[in-house]
């Protein structure tokens, strides 16, 4: 049978507040059932989850610039001077 925690200890998991971790489930944001008004998760189901916002948000991270040679204010500096 998968493990069940409770609040806390998916608090600790994901280093957060245990009250935090109460008004997510309460949201619908991360899987979760009660059990006589108390939260209870799924170990399993904590862990994909996990697994579906890492990949959710790293194919959203914008690309880096080529460019490392020239910091962004070099580069306004010389657009400021070409404009004259």
């Amino acid at each position: 049978m998968d493990d069940i925690l409770d609040a806390e200890d998916v608090a600790k998991m994901l280093h957060v507040h245990p009250r935090t971790i109460m008004r997510l489930a309460g949201q619908g944001q991360i899987p979760g059932f009660k059990v006589g008004g108390q939260w209870r998760f799924r170990r399993e189901a904590i862990e994909e989850h996990i697994r579906q916002q890492e990949q959710k948000y790293s194919s959203q991270k914008p690309p880096l610039e080529k460019s490392a040679d020239i910091s962004p204010l070099e580069s306004d500096k010389k657009n400021s001077t070409d404009k004259s």
